[in-house]
């Protein structure tokens, strides 16, 4: 694989050669930038050819990006609101000597648990600890019923944070990862990734097979990905 950067109509292109068969571009958030991955033979001129023809789509993608709402910097202090599955809940910071940790005090209120001095960084890596192992406790389930039902199998699955997508699927090994973020969106978005991923091992591309599946499956995955749009993004640039 190879990587080089031109400029195409003012726009900074990613190009990404690799063994692939067709072109893939993508817009990225949160300041829309481009790539491209393509097949090692694809000169930039061809590259640039596509950019062009696909302009009116990639302003549409960065002016969507632009307009979506943002989470401002978390500090980890109390009164501070943070989301799991879509709800909104009220940080309150205790600081005690013993071990770090997160519950669900109540209805609106999420109980952090750390020793005293603790930094911002490792206040934030407590919680996304707790995230992680939130979507553990769920993923299963979602796996067993849509498994069963789109016939694919999977041979590993993990939870990561990723700056570019909420989910990938590795075709070749039948390995699924899952967006840590996705703990903070409702339910019906992780769904939809965990579908999106497993009709990847019926289909790599995303082409009109693969939108068929995904109709045939789960006729109501575009109303969950237009939830998933409308959710805020995190503060810093993770996510596709």
């Amino acid at each position: 694989m190879t990587t080089n950067k031109i400029i195409v109509s003012g726009f900074e292109v990613q190009v990404v050669r690799k063994a692939i068969k067709n072109l893939h571009l993508s817009v990225h958030p949160p300041e829309g930038k481009v790539r491209i991955s393509v097949p090692a033979h694809v000169s930039d001129d061809q590259v640039r050819l596509t950019i062009v023809s696909r302009l009116p789509w990639i302003r549409k993608r960065q002016a969507a990006f632009i307009a979506q709402p943002r989470q401002s910097v978390r500090e980890m202090v109390s009164g501070e609101s943070h989301y799991l599955f879509g709800k909104r809940y009220r940080l309150e910071v205790v600081e005690r000597r013993g071990k770090h940790g997160v519950v669900v005090k109540n209805t609106t209120t999420l109980l952090l648990v750390v020793n005293p001095g603790t930094t911002t960084t490792n206040r934030l890596l407590v919680l996304n600890d707790w995230y992680r192992a939130q979507l553990k406790e769920c993923i299963p389930a979602l796996l067993d019923h849509w498994q069963k039902k789109i016939g694919v199998e999977t041979t590993a699955w993990g939870v990561k944070r990723m700056k570019t997508r909420w989910g990938s699927c590795n075709t070749g090994k039948k390995r699924i990862l899952i967006n840590l973020e996705l703990a903070k969106k409702p339910p019906v978005c992780l769904e939809y990734i965990v579908v999106h991923e497993l009709v990847h091992l019926l289909e790599r591309n995303h082409n009109d097979r693969f939108r068929g599946f995904l109709d045939g499956f789960l006729p109501t995955w575009q109303l969950s990905r237009d939830v998933l749009k409308r959710e805020p993004l995190s503060h810093d640039d993770w996510v596709d």
